[in-house]
């Protein structure tokens, strides 16, 4: 290899230096570079050899090998996130706050040992807190959470990540997600993952066991990276509206946990106590700025009729929101009060 390309390789050890890797993986490095020197034999040979080593060295060096959060296993803490940002669902938070605990007492008497706690999936209607319930229990638990969405999926290269063998190759979303969040043991959220194509359903559940699998998944490998990750210190997190697509195979690796449709009592909790107050700060308007009576309730609840969860719900009561805000920005009013006279003006109709 001619000189002139020494400082550029240089770079790229000094860079492998730096980490502290799998021994494998450094080898694999170390072969890398020497397949380097040896195919760069002209400037046009080299400059795109080493561009592709380059991006590769981006991603693997990058990862959190050998990072890891640490969890906080308290009770008292746990429950207050959950009812914080989850009205009801009682079940579903003591079934959480086991999983806590058997966390904790594994950590406990056996510090030494990996722990393996249950594949939770969280299965309901749309808008019954599925996807947010899996954000709590990563606030639980303090750890990132990596969310990766299974909706309309049709490649299964989208979570195993592409050959290098091709121009435009990238790792899949696991190894995406584990570099963004820079830790080795995030709540990776598998969400919707029964709403994948029909003609990619086998091959992705077929990822998916390997994923959930802990015999098989402390060896992952995306096709990009082309070496072993371990992912058994990840806690698997799924949610799906119902399970009759889901391989049985994937089933008898998670334990699921129905998620119930909210009453309309509990939805006007809901919307006054949790959802109304977040709308009123992402609308910039003040508390005292938008009231609503107690008798109005019911028709914000209900404006097109029966809704299982709580988007609709979230979306009214964000769209009176900026009906107010607006009004006020064109000191039309300075504040509204909403009543059974005046509600129809502000939401959805027939």
């Amino acid at each position: 290899m001619t000189s002139q390309f020494t400082p550029e390789i240089e770079k790229l050890l000094k860079r492998i230096k730096e980490h502290q890797l799998p021994d494998g993986l450094a080898l694999k490095l170390s072969d890398s570079i020497d397949q380097l020197k040896l195919s760069a034999k002209t400037e046009k040979d080299f400059w795109p050899a080493y561009q592709k080593l380059d991006k590769y060295l981006n991603w693997t060096l990058g990862l959190p090998w050998n990072k890891a959060s640490q969890d906080q296993l308290d009770l008292n803490h746990a429950q207050e996130i959950l009812d914080k940002g989850h009205h009801g669902l009682d079940s579903v938070k003591d079934r959480i706050l086991e999983y806590v605990s058997i966390l904790g007492l594994q950590k406990q008497r056996n510090p030494d040992t990996q722990t393996r706690a249950p594949i939770l999936l969280f299965s309901g209607l749309v808008g019954t807190g599925k996807t947010t319930i899996a954000q709590s229990i990563a606030n639980v638990l303090g750890r990132k959470l990596i969310r990766i969405p299974f909706g309309g999926l049709g490649d299964p290269l989208y979570l195993r990540g592409q050959s290098r063998l091709h121009p435009e190759a990238e790792p899949g979303q696991v190894i995406k997600g584990l570099h963004s969040q820079g830790v080795r043991n995030p709540v990776i959220l598998l969400d919707e993952i029964d709403r994948v194509a029909d003609e990619a359903l086998n091959t992705i559940m077929g990822v998916l066991v390997e994923l959930l699998d802990p015999e098989q998944n402390h060896c992952f490998t995306d096709h990009y990276l082309d070496y072993p990750f371990d992912l058994s210190q990840a806690l698997f997190v799924a949610t799906c509206n119902n399970t009759n697509r889901i391989a049985t195979a994937v089933m008898d690796r998670l334990e699921p946990i129905q998620m119930p449709s909210y009453s309309d009592q509990e939805k006007t909790i809901i919307g006054r106590d949790y959802l109304l107050p977040q709308a009123i700060e992402d609308a910039g308007l003040k508390p005292q700025e938008i009231q609503i009576q107690e008798s109005v309730w019911p028709q914000i609840v209900r404006p097109l009729g029966f809704d299982s969860g709580v988007r609709t719900l979230k979306r009214t009561i964000e769209g009176l929101c900026r009906k107010t805000a607006r009004l006020i920005f064109e000191e039309k009013i300075q504040k509204l009060t909403l009543t059974p006279e005046n509600i129809k003006k502000f939401i959805p109709q027939w």
